[in-house]
């Protein structure tokens, strides 16, 4: 006969091996960068894994309906950072109308002005929202959870005549996937990035400029060192994305996405693997 100690180790053992395995375990919080089509423009959604939404641009005058549209599709229901890249009306046209259809927290943009219209709606949509532009350059820090984001430029002030190279950049790292978002900046911006050792290695690397010649400059590449970049471009009358960009991505060895031929490109990051979604 067994002991009671052996009865109650033998009722033991029996239990766990039918043991239903827990179900309280959280479920892999993911990224989800979303590249949206805007045609010859720039609008970017990030869903944070700490649930935060973050937009980067809006697109042309007259295509915040449309950026709106895309994010109902999303259940965004508020916007925590809001960021306009610099004051070119095919990146912050649309955000005077996505300012009025969302509550948003904050807003960045780098201390630059134009004299446009889409410029100055952006300004007068920011005011009627009580809000104050907070300043985008290199070393401000995003408040996100599980993430660090910050922007790396510009890491100085340009020309009101040059407007591009303003350009807010944002790096985003998902604990081993980088992200890193160039608006226009070009060559200038490029080399100040460079020289000022600022952290630019990236997985994905959202193209300057739409693929102009004038940024996407082999120094900055050898830097960056993309797997994948993204191409945020339309129909245009200036040759973007040029040969020369293409054929440095190439030499880059990195895979190339275009919203003119994928439509809205989604990148899903777990932290330590990405993988790609692409919607006409």
């Amino acid at each position: 006969m067994k002991k009671p100690i052996q009865i109650i180790l033998s009722l033991v053992l029996l239990a766990s091996a039918f043991s239903i395995p827990s179900t309280s375990t959280a479920a892999t919080k993911t990224m989800k960068v979303h590249y949206i089509n805007v045609g010859q423009g720039d609008a970017t959604y990030i869903k944070m894994p700490g649930g935060e939404d973050v937009l980067i641009d809006g697109g042309r005058q007259g295509q915040g309906d449309e950026v709106i549209a895309y994010l109902k599709k999303q259940k965004v229901d508020d916007i925590e950072i809001l960021i306009s890249t610099h004051p070119d009306a095919d990146h912050l046209g649309g955000l005077d109308e996505v300012l009025k259809a969302y509550k948003v927290e904050s807003v960045y943009a780098p201390k630059v002005s134009h004299t446009t219209d889409a410029f100055e709606n952006f300004l007068k949509a920011v005011k009627a929202e009580k809000l104050t532009i907070k300043t985008a350059k290199a070393g401000v820090k995003l408040s996100l959870r599980g993430v660090t984001a910050k922007f790396v430029g510009p890491t100085k002030e340009f020309g009101k005549s040059d407007l591009n190279n303003w350009s807010a950049v944002l790096h985003v790292t998902y604990d081993k996937n980088k992200f890193l978002f160039a608006g226009d900046a070009e060559k200038a911006s490029e080399t100040d990035m460079v020289k000022a050792k600022q952290t630019l290695q990236a997985d994905v690397l959202k193209v300057g400029h739409h693929g102009a010649k004038t940024s996407s400059n082999t120094d900055f590449l050898k830097v960056v060192k993309p797997k994948y970049a993204v191409i945020s471009v339309g129909k245009n009358a200036y040759g973007h994305p040029t040969t020369d960009v293409l054929n440095r991505f190439k030499t880059a060895k990195a895979t190339i996405y275009r919203t003119d031929q994928k439509g809205n490109i989604v990148f899903t990051s777990t932290g330590t693997k990405i993988t790609i979604a692409t919607n006409k």
